[in-house]
């Protein structure tokens, strides 16, 4: 599979890998973002890329971010359609503003094959599990 990725600015880091076999693939901040405590902030890539047809991009935390620095990403999931400017929004937990700096590694993306659906209304099949939710299997 390939990924093509186009820089929309001269300055912008192409996306990387940090291992040789990691599922993610990192993207970088292109600007110095100010993340404003207990506020959501979009932060620009820089990139476009092309999603292969049948795939979609899952944005995840990278464990630094997530742990580290008490932010969580959100709204993560990429078509393959969607050409335009790779923009991350993450939520600030901390009562303290957290800056990334210009070039920082943010997220990372994970390009996972996937399967389409008919959307088909009607009464649904029984299962041992049936409406039990939360904390279903128990808390310990």
């Amino acid at each position: 599979m390939k990924l093509k990725v186009k820089k929309l600015r001269e300055d912008a880091k192409l996306p990387t890998r940090g291992h040789e076999g990691d599922a993610g693939v990192d993207f970088y901040s292109i600007d110095e973002v100010h993340l404003p405590p207990r506020e959501r902030t979009e932060v620009p890539t820089g990139v476009a890329i092309q999603i292969p047809e049948g795939c979609v991009g899952l944005v995840w935390d990278k464990s630094s971010i997530s742990f580290r620095m008490g932010l969580k990403t959100m709204g993560g999931v990429v078509d393959a359609g969607y050409r335009g400017e790779v923009k991350l929004c993450f939520y600030n937990t901390n009562d303290e503003e957290v800056v990334f700096e210009k070039g920082q590694k943010v997220a990372q993306m994970i390009i996972q094959k996937f399967e389409n659906c008919d959307i088909l209304e009607g009464e649904l099949d029984d299962s041992i599990r049936g409406e039990k939710g939360f904390g279903s299997t128990g808390h310990k």
